[in-house]
């Protein structure tokens, strides 16, 4: 890489906070027009499904492209869906049915987190009114919020990410202009973002009709929102105190006591069958009729950073989920390096990485055009060759402001996540 771009990659690092209070985007390319895919999940995986991140994402069953020394995939894997990619360049490894749309259950939780978190600061306080928790449904998952208590947004975050709970998500919704107002602002967030797999319902997640995503779409969630420090934390934490109810003794003085809540995620907290995983930091598991078992994991080792996403194990036993899940990350970190991506996760619409050198302008999003040439690579990954995201950029909107969405490229490219585990244990 010459001399000068190495010079310049330092200055904006050093620039990052200024240049993360910005917000700069190029205008993406017109997409092609072409039917919505129904928002009714079938009962075997579609022949020909979305295309979005390659050709090959496209195709039932697994996809992976095994080297001679690359290890085999678990055997006993027996989700309907997953995928396994590299955090950082956006790079899939292997993928299963990746854009089956399916039911989410309170995975979609994450898409909530990153759409709602970045509105409210985390000192802002809420009194709940029984307006809040209309139309929760039954039998949800609920952290125990009570009508006329007093709570932060930090601890209403802590409810939706360690109980999953309903109440919180209504609470946060509530605050966000109703429910209504809410699935419109994730709606338009996952378009942005390319999930274009997803239909939003419900913000919380609970089975409703026609409300449907994807392994990959669900990847692309935990994605975006582990960009955001308050998002890390919460989906990271394994225990927090939650604000319990109000109370008066005969004196008539009041007070107010606390309770513990665990995280619900297996992988972090461990259980009789299943142990930490080893290098987890997050993120969001869920678990509805419909649904059945949901979970998307990132976790870190060896300076390699994996998500994966499981839906749905067809295997009916207690904590199949993150059991499957935990194979995956094994053979991801084994496979790092060695295996062939089939496919990758693309950018939100706003980062327009047409203009790479040598790549081809794209007319939507990557594989719509029949192209696998023309991808658009993730965000994050702007950063793996010499021409970088400054190149890019350059070629996007020019001179300075070229230059400082270069420095978001570069920004975005630091994961956080061993200084969050070792803050964790």
């Amino acid at each position: 890489m010459p001399a000068t771009q190495k010079t310049v990659k330092r200055s904006l690092l050093v620039t990052s906070a200024t240049l993360l209070s910005l917000s700069l985007t190029a205008a993406p390319a017109p997409a092609a027009e072409s039917p919505s895919p129904s928002t009714t999940p079938s009962a075997t995986p579609p022949v020909n499904m979305s295309t979005v991140g390659g050709l090959l994402l496209g195709r039932p069953g697994t996809q992976v492209n095994l080297g001679s020394d690359t290890p085999v995939l678990p055997k006993d894997v027996t989700a309907r869906s997953w995928i396994v990619a590299d955090a950082e360049s956006g790079d899939i490894l292997a993928a299963h049915n990746a854009h089956w749309r399916l039911p989410p259950a309170s995975t979609l939780k994450m898409l909530f987190a990153d759409t709602v978190l970045p509105k409210f600061p985390k000192t802002t306080v809420h009194t709940v009114v029984p307006a809040d928790l209309a139309g929760i449904g039954a039998g949800s998952s609920m952290v125990g919020i009570k009508e006329g208590e007093t709570y932060t947004v930090h601890d209403l975050w802590l409810g939706v990410f360690l109980r999953s709970g309903n109440d919180a998500v209504h609470v946060l919704s509530s605050m966000n202009d109703g429910v209504d107002q809410t699935v419109k602002d994730m709606q338009a967030h996952a378009d942005e973002l390319q999930a274009l797999d997803t239909h939003v319902i419900s913000p919380d997640g609970y089975d409703a009709k026609g409300q449907v995503s994807s392994a990959y779409d669900l990847t692309l969630f935990a994605r975006s929102g582990l960009q955001k420090k308050d998002f890390r934390e919460y989906c990271s934490t394994v225990r927090a105190k939650f604000p319990g109810e109000t109370s008066k003794n005969k004196k008539g003085t009041t007070s107010r006591d606390s309770f513990e809540i665990q995280n619900t995620n297996r992988l972090l907290t461990g259980d009789s069958d299943v142990s930490t995983y080893q290098g987890i930091a997050g993120v969001k598991n869920g678990n509805t009729t419909n649904a059945g078992a949901t979970f998307t994991g990132v976790a870190e080792r060896d300076g390699k950073v994996l998500l994966v996403t499981v839906m749905n194990p067809e295997k009916n036993e207690h904590n199949e989920v993150y059991k499957e899940t935990a194979k995956l990350f094994d053979w991801g970190f084994q496979a790092a390096g060695k295996v062939e991506p089939v496919g990758e996760l693309v950018p939100p619409k706003g980062v327009d990485t047409s203009a790479q050198p040598g790549a081809k302008a794209s007319n939507g999003p990557a594989g719509n055009n029949g192209d696998a040439s023309a991808k658009p690579v993730a965000a994050a990954s702007a950063a793996r060759d010499g021409s970088s995201g400054i190149g890019i950029a350059l070629a996007v909107i020019g001179g300075f402001l070229a230059l400082l969405a270069a420095g978001v490229f570069l920004v975005n490219r630091r994961w956080p996540l061993p200084d969050l585990m070792r803050r964790r244990r």
